[in-house]
């Protein structure tokens, strides 16, 4: 694999020229044309379809309509509940509504099943679309049924990926939907566009996961293609099946690109007409003459089945490379738990090696990522007549769909996984966020799905419980289930691949999935259940701002599932106050008494009393940065809390990871940079400051800082910000700056939030 260090030309999709002084020259005695690097940026795949859907006039900076919308049961309350609040009438595009993360319906007595006959309600009442529990994960029902060649979806759910399919697809927190449900834009600077060069053809063995995870190991340390599109191009993509193309597509979202899209063929086609909508394919291709910012060169040949050990996607090694320096790795391994963990587990990997391998305790296949026709095929092949033994070794497997399901029941596969003791499931993403499936204490557990951070496999770090999961094509899960547990490639099996072909039976959805076909019927009354709340008043941006630091982390990344942990709290996702209770609890526990404490002086302001009387410790902070600033008094000021971290935001679209902080008091985050544009737009829909400090940290934990003039520097768009921290013997002055911010945004952390900023 390699990573070129400037940008690229392809000419003619197959010749690849390095941006240089002669590049002009060399084009034009290559194709006899005169072409400009302006011109040339404007012939790839993105750019066409970004123009297509962009309001603004200006392709710098973008305004963009998505054609369709596509959520789950654990965000589309709260995108429904923030739109109503907006004056929401009728959803103006298609908008799916899947019941995919809380479809057991197991914890929290009937909140779940609330929130789905919530969403059939709104879906009747707005005009949507409603996919009951069961059917198929988000991601591959907006496949069957949703992707269009030269769309652009967005959803609600980082893994919002279809690039495969030629459709531009982009994962945000729920603000940005509720924006398009109000007939508002998705506005960003034009993305750079980094070209996914692919030659050979994969070995026997080898799956997309093993290639999705060889990408995401060589580039996410390097920030290779953070929020930019990656533009999938080169004959090798022609040698991949379209599973293999959607497998791959769809892990896109651990590089922390922007979005993704391939060139489309024959093949792409065809899996329109298998689902019965040959009229969304178009074949798209870069123009004769494209320029990329920069390129990524993979010869599929060349990848091998690799592995992701705990606990991120991006800490990969061949298979190979792990059974012959196991001890080495598996130490390496637990030093990087000590700081993913905070040392507040004791966490081992070494204690699974018997007899010189390495032992794993649960296999699983599923989700958007695993739970595709041809990883379980492929899975139901390398098995068949085989066992995976009566001891704590498991397998479970989750069709994405439940016409993949039938097809698998049709074809024998399902039978030939059952018959060895695995277990069938129907399509559901709970291994993915940590809902089901948890292994033991300790348990190591190898998941063909798209993360593995701590606590997506279950565990509670703040119970003394911890399991780990490490990231495995579906191929060397089998293979490994084929070896009663002992960690196994792909290739080092024998084996011959049916591959039989796929056949789609459009009546399951017929029968099951209401569509309104965009007909709303206002007068339905929409279904609330007890723990389905609204969204608690929002004040505006005050004048001047008092933070107290409240969490200080210095982890190099800090992920959406340490600000708001993922499978235990999903059942909470519809009550704001009542999921704000888990904020940071796993990485920080002190973090909600300390938010609710500093909170107390802003609601005493609110409701016209003195902040000092409610926070004790708040006076004497007022009182010295008073002898600076004397005009300072209850009318001109607010108090809230802040955290900092060097690197907020890597995983999961979940607005709540902004959210809950804002409903404890949060007017800011501080941090170095943020991992995603997501978490950083999900802060400004919900009224937070996206602090950025460059210098050595001035503060610490439990410090009160103080920021003049807040307000103005917003609206002015000052670029930097003069900031104090307070101490008894004065102020220390230090500088923040904020980023780029659209006008739009600016007046959304004027406001206080979104639905402040929409409400009439």
């Amino acid at each position: 694999m390699k990573l070129y260090n400037n940008g690229v030309y392809l000419i003619n999709g197959t010749q690849i020229l390095e941006d240089c002084v002669d590049a002009k020259a060399a084009i034009k005695a290559a194709t006899g044309l005169d072409v400009t690097k302006d011109a040339a940026h404007k012939e790839t795949m993105a750019y066409g379809i970004l123009s297509s859907h962009n309001t603004s006039g200006n392709m710098e900076h973008l305004q963009i309509k998505f054609d369709k919308l596509v959520s789950h049961d654990i965000t589309y309350v709260g995108i429904i509940q923030t739109a109503r609040a907006s004056g929401l009438e009728k959803f103006p595009i298609p908008y799916c509504l899947t019941n995919c993360h809380n479809s057991l319906c197991a914890v929290g007595g009937t909140i779940n099943e609330d929130d789905h006959m919530f969403g059939l309600t709104c879906a009747k009442k707005y005009g949507g679309i409603y996919v009951p529990p069961h059917q198929a994960v988000i991601h591959q029902f907006a496949r069957e049924m949703m992707a269009g060649s030269g769309k652009m979806l967005l959803g609600s759910d980082s893994h919002t990926r279809y690039g495969a399919l030629g459709t531009m697809a982009m994962g945000e927190g729920g603000p940005e939907l509720v924006k398009q449900l109000l007939n508002q834009t998705y506005d960003i600077s034009m993305p750079g566009v980094i070209a996914v060069y692919m030659t050979g053809t994969p070995q026997k063995g080898v799956g997309p996961q093993d290639i999705a995870l060889a990408i995401i190991g060589e580039v996410f340390d390097k920030g290779y293609v953070k929020n930019k599109v990656m533009e999938f191009v080169g004959p090798g993509v022609a040698n991949l099946s379209m599973d293999y193309r959607i497998g791959v597509d769809v892990m896109t979202t651990e590089t922390t690109c922007l979005s993704s899209i391939w060139v489309t063929d024959k093949k792409t086609e065809e899996f329109y007409e298998i689902h019965g909508r040959k009229e969304e394919f178009k074949e798209l291709n870069p123009g004769q003459v494209a320029y990329y910012d920069g390129m990524i060169e993979i010869n599929l040949d060349e990848i091998k089945p690799m592995i992701a050990m705990p606990f991120h996607p991006s800490n990969t090694y061949t298979i190979d490379e792990l059974n012959a320096n196991l001890m080495d790795i598996l130490d390496d391994c637990e030093k990087r738990a000590k700081v993913s963990l905070d040392g507040q587990v004791e966490f081992s990997l070494k204690d699974k090696v018997r007899n010189g391998k390495l032992y794993v305790d649960q296999g699983i296949i599923a989700g958007c990522a695993g739970g595709g026709y041809e990883n379980i095929c492929d899975a139901a092949d390398i098995l068949r007549g085989a066992s995976i033994g009566p001891d704590e070794f498991t397998l479970s497997v989750y069709p994405a769909s439940t016409p993949i399901y039938m097809e698998l029941v049709k074809n024998g596969a399902v039978a030939d996984l059952m018959s060895t003791g695995a277990i069938v499931k129907t399509a559901f993403c709970g291994p993915c966020f940590g809902a089901g499936d948890t292994p033991s204490n300790n348990g190591f557990s190898i998941r063909h799905s798209t993360r593995n951070f701590p606590n997506r496999e279950g565990s509670k770090l703040q119970n003394g419980q911890i399991a780990s999961v490490a990231l495995m094509d579906a191929r060397s899960i089998a293979a490994t289930a084929a070896n009663k547990g002992y960690l196994t490639s792909a290739t080092d099996v024998d084996v011959e691949f049916t591959k039989p072909r796929y056949h789609f039976d459009g009546r399951i959805y017929a029968n099951r999935v209401f569509d309104s076909h965009g007909v709303a019927e206002p007068d339905t009354e929409i279904h609330f259940g007890p723990n389905i709340k609204d969204w608690p008043k929002m004040s505006a941006l005050p004048e001047n701002l008092f933070l107290q630091v409240v969490s200080e982390i210095h982890d190099p990344v800090t992920t959406t599932d340490e600000l708001i942990p993922s499978g235990e709290t999903s059942s909470y996702r519809s009550n704001p106050l009542g999921l704000a209770e888990f904020t940071l609890s796993r990485k920080d526990p002190e973090y909600v008494g300390r938010a609710k404490n500093i909170q107390k002086a802003q609601k005493a302001l609110e409701e016209g009393g003195c902040a000092g009387e409610a926070v004790p410790e708040l006076k004497a902070i007022v009182h010295k940065v008073k002898e600076t600033y004397p005009n300072l008094d209850h009318s001109n000021f607010g108090v809230g809390s802040t955290i900092f971290a060097v690197k907020p935001g890597d995983g999961s679209a979940r607005e709540q990871a902004a959210s809950c902080q804002k409903v404890l008091g949060g007017w800011a985050n501080i941090a170095n940079d943020y991992a995603t544009k997501r978490y950083r737009s999900n802060l400004i829909n919900w009224g937070m400051l996206p602090f950025v400090i460059k210098e050595d940290l001035p503060f610490k934990n439990l410090d009160f800082l103080f920021i003049p003039g807040i307000r103005d520097a917003v609206k002015n768009k000052d670029e930097i910000i003069k900031a104090y921290v307070v101490k008894d013997d004065g102020l220390k002055e230090f500088e923040l700056t904020l980023g780029e911010l659209t006008d739009d945004e600016r007046e959304i952390i004027l406001k206080g939030c979104l639905i402040n900023y929409n409400r009439k």
